[in-house]
């Protein structure tokens, strides 16, 4: 394998283009999160990770605009998933940040993001000579935060098109993968917001912890 790319060539890419059906509709990471939008706490995990952070929504972007960050809507319409933001990610990287050769996808709603995921995925993926990485906790791997060079771009859509692949791990699958095993004491880095339970207790653990992802 090549040298591990150092940050200068990583998009962090938070999808946040689904419908939150479980918690009402609208955009789960603007619901507020101990006095802050769950995308902040995003954003401040991702810190320094990335030469640059866009951000996968679809509709109107101007709900984004306090953030200052590159808005992609899916490049496949009809809210496909996370599979879609990722082949958006991977083509908007392909297009506009021609230098960049990999993108880590993270979910918009996850408020307690490893401050070295990046780094750990890399490593991981070239000590084990993969095309592909992934993250879990507890022994549950999370395929969203995954890292995807930029060169798999074309054959993604193509599965996603043509062969109608529809879930991330269906199309991880087909390659060779490693996968980062992340603590989960005291928190799960890797806990979404998916419901008002869910957020209640995110609360909860960010009172409890005093982590507020800054």
């Amino acid at each position: 394998m090549s040298a591990v790319p150092s940050r200068d060539r990583i998009v962090a890419a938070i999808l946040a283009g689904g419908r939150a059906r479980r918690i009402g509709g609208g955009d789960k990471c603007l619901q507020p999160l101990a006095g802050r939008p769950i995308l902040t706490h995003v954003l401040e995990r991702l810190d320094g990770q990335a030469v640059r952070i866009i951000l996968n929504a679809n509709g109107d972007p101007a709900r984004f605009a306090a953030w200052d960050l590159p808005i992609v809507a899916d490049v496949i319409p009809g809210f496909g998933g996370p599979l879609v933001g990722v082949l958006t990610a991977l083509e908007w990287a392909a297009t506009h940040a021609p230098g960049i050769t990999d993108v880590v996808s993270v979910p918009a709603d996850g408020p307690f993001l490893p401050r070295d995921l990046v780094r750990r995925l890399l490593g991981a993926r070239e000590q084990a000579g993969t095309v592909l990485a992934r993250a879990a906790s507890s022994g549950q791997p999370y395929p969203v935060v995954g890292l995807w060079p930029v060169s798999v771009a074309a054959a993604l859509r193509r599965a996603i098109l043509d062969d109608g692949v529809a879930k991330v791990d269906a199309w991880t699958a087909r390659y060779p993968l490693a996968t980062v095993e992340f603590d989960a004491d005291p928190i799960d880095p890797f806990f979404n917001v998916n419901t008002a339970a869910d957020l209640a207790r995110a609360t909860r653990l960010i009172a409890a912890n005093h982590d507020g992802g800054g």
